[in-house]
């Protein structure tokens, strides 16, 4: 390996090789995985928080993935989240009366993934009955 930093010990220039490693994977999976596409922006404010979104949507990719595979689940984030996408929660109103709320079934393998992440399953809001 060929460095221009003369006073860095051999193990720490492999370290920081790794952890460049490691970012390189990081775009890698914002682009296919996240599919955060190129977005071009001119004033400093909006590139900022471009920034900070991918690195949260990273962030959060990673705590998945690692969640996952400490509960010994199978699933990719990715499928975990194709999966979880399905729960949705609803509000009704019926000619500008009170909403009525719920969430979709939440089936055995949504409350699987959502347990191995430690994700509390979603539950409805409370509200009075109709009848």
């Amino acid at each position: 390996m060929v460095t221009n930093v003369a006073d860095l010990e051999p193990a720490e220039i492999v370290q920081r090789y790794k952890s460049l490693a490691d970012i390189e994977r990081g775009f890698r999976v914002l682009k296919s995985e996240i599919e955060i596409a190129p977005v071009y922006h001119r004033l400093p404010e909006r590139i900022r928080a471009h920034a900070s979104i991918c690195f949260m949507a990273l962030i959060l990719y990673r705590v998945m993935r690692q969640r996952l595979k400490a509960a010994g689940h199978s699933a990719s984030p990715e499928t975990a989240l194709a999966k979880l996408r399905r729960i949705q929660r609803q509000s009704v109103a019926i000619n500008q009366g009170v909403p009525v709320s719920g969430i979709s079934n939440i089936h055995r393998e949504q409350a699987d993934l959502l347990a191995a992440m430690n994700i509390r399953k979603p539950v409805p809001d409370a509200q009075l009955s109709l009848l």
